[in-house]
């Protein structure tokens, strides 16, 4: 039989980030979590070491499969998922969440607050190098985070709040806030897009095929097929025990798996969702699963006819049958879902105010005077589960009266459409949210920057404002709560499901963690013997 891993459900993951001032307010025990009105310092140990891997053998190439290929290289500026893949094991932030959701040090190794919560200040490892031989410092932090701001890169929205970010002295950040952020460590740690390179990086290095971290692995050449990156001799840490990883960019799912099984590959995250109930009796692969923090969902563009009328959204969101979307995407594999949080988040709000209603959909269209036969393109990732979730929303709205074609499209050139406006409606998904901030913020905010279908609500935007400075927890929820019922109403985004996380590997791989978050960590991975 196969060795089969589910995983634990993330129940914390956004408790932590976004409610850290309460946790310390409260006297919580916070494990190590930075906060505290008086500035009582974060004790954690340096850094994480890597583990030995269950009898696995040390050195070697790991060979993971991965389902896209990545647009570009550069953190701060990539929003593609494939890109974060590779660059998980390149670059560093200050702070890291861990398998359980809750940061931890990274970059930094200490951290306080101020007692009206306007002032971070991070103390920084002073035994890091970057990849090209240069000592890491607190002038690298401000570069990072001030080019994220100043040239309103993908994940300037994350510093909203940020006033100014300073190098008190060579090993000491400090930065300045407008209002307390309980989100804060989420938005500089929670994934590598807000990753630190070295000063001055995008004028010495073409960050989108280059790459200038602090991270385990350094940064190949990109080919066409995939990318290798390699062990990095001046890790701070203990080092990954791998030689090398070697991403192969593998589109078609029983391809991936079929590599898997045979020998040629060690991971892949490209399952088919039909097989997984097979897998569990396989032993040819270890397979595991957990909940994530991730949801599916579709978004109409409001800048175009008829989809700018709520009554024409909300006929789509009555004529969907989520489950039937779920069990044909996903085989199972999935939660339906008509908000972002998953049900076993802290965050979850249990509002699903449509049911699959084909005729209530259908006096919906005639009150927004919209004719039967009426054109829905509808734009999905090439090769994904989006494929087949498209289809059966295709069949569901035939029945309605909305005649849908599915326009299948390359990352990139999904993107682009995406940024360009180019689009009916598109569907996808959001992954590795931690904190509520993540979840609604730049997607529904009237100024968000991943706010591509034109949403505007000022109510909402009051909402999502108060949210993201409030320093209560259940206060903070109440403010999520009345978002997200608003964002529903109005189908600001049609959520459909909250996937699970699948992934596979050899027999004998040691070392590696699956994660609700989707992060693909191979530090301290060892092969199998």
């Amino acid at each position: 039989m196969a060795r089969f891993r589910r995983a634990g459900v993330w129940r914390v993951a956004a408790t932590v980030s976004a409610a850290a001032l309460v946790l310390a307010a409260c006297g919580d025990d916070d494990e190590g979590v930075p906060i505290d009105g008086e500035g009582t310092e974060n004790g954690a140990e340096d850094g994480e070491g890597a583990e030995d891997g269950e009898g696995g053998a040390a050195g070697g190439t790991l060979i993971a499969a991965i389902s896209g290929e990545p647009d570009q290289f550069d953190p701060h500026s990539t929003s593609a998922y494939a890109s974060f893949q590779v660059l998980e094991n390149v670059y560093d932030t200050l702070v890291v969440p861990d398998a359980e959701g809750e940061f931890q040090p990274s970059l930094a190794t200490d951290w306080t607050t101020s007692e009206d919560g306007l002032t971070w200040t991070f103390n920084l490892r002073e035994d890091v190098t970057f990849h090209d031989g240069s000592d890491f410092t607190a002038a690298d932090v401000v570069y990072s985070y001030n080019r994220i701001i100043d040239n309103e890169m993908a994940n300037a929205y994350r510093f909203g709040t940020v006033e100014e970010i300073t190098a008190e002295d060579d090993y000491t950040v400090v930065i300045t806030l407008s209002e307390p952020t309980p989100s804060l460590l989420a938005n500089i740690g929670g994934f590598k897009g807000t990753a630190i390179v070295s000063e001055d990086a995008a004028d010495e290095f073409d960050l989108a095929t280059e790459a200038n971290g602090t991270g385990p692995f350094t940064l190949g050449d990109p080919a066409a097929a995939g990318m290798t990156v390699e062990a990095f001799a001046d890790y701070w840490g203990d080092g990954p025990s791998l030689d090398a990883v070697e991403f192969r960019y593998i589109g078609e799912a029983t391809t991936a798996l079929t590599s898997l099984q045979t020998g040629e590959i060690h991971w892949t995250d490209n399952i088919p969702p039909q097989q997984i109930e097979s897998l569990e009796g396989d032993d040819s692969v270890e397979l595991g699963i957990s909940p994530s923090v991730d949801y599916w969902y579709v978004a109409l563009n409001q800048n175009e006819e008829p989809w700018d009328q709520v009554e024409a959204r909300q006929a789509v969101a009555y004529g969907i049958d989520r489950q039937q979307v779920v069990d044909v995407a996903q085989f199972g594999a999935a939660t339906a879902n008509q908000t972002a949080i998953p049900e076993d988040n802290l965050w979850y709000h249990d509002y699903a105010p449509y049911e699959h209603d084909p005729d209530q959909a259908a006096d919906l269209l005639s009150e927004a005077d919209v004719s039967e036969g009426q054109e829905l393109r509808l734009m999905v990732v090439q090769d994904t589960a989006g494929v087949q979730a498209a289809q059966a929303i295709q069949a569901n709205l035939e029945e309605v009266g909305i005649d849908v074609t599915i326009e299948q499209e390359p990352d990139a050139t999904w993107l682009d459409r995406q940024a360009n406006g180019d689009f009916d409606a598109f569907m996808w998904s959001w992954l590795g949210n931690l904190d509520p901030f993540d979840f609604y913020h730049s997607q529904h905010h009237s100024e968000g920057g991943f706010n591509f279908q034109g949403y505007s609500n000022s109510e909402v935007d009051e909402l999502l404002d108060q949210g993201a400075a409030e320093t209560d927890q259940d206060a903070r929820k109440q403010l999520y709560d009345q978002a997200a019922e608003m964002i529903v109403d109005d189908v600001s985004y049609l959520y459909l499901y909250n996937p699970d996380v699948v992934q596979a590997w050899a027999p004998g791989l040691g070392g590696y963690e699956i994660r609700p978050d989707r992060a693909i960590n191979f530090e301290n991975v060892t092969l199998p013997e």
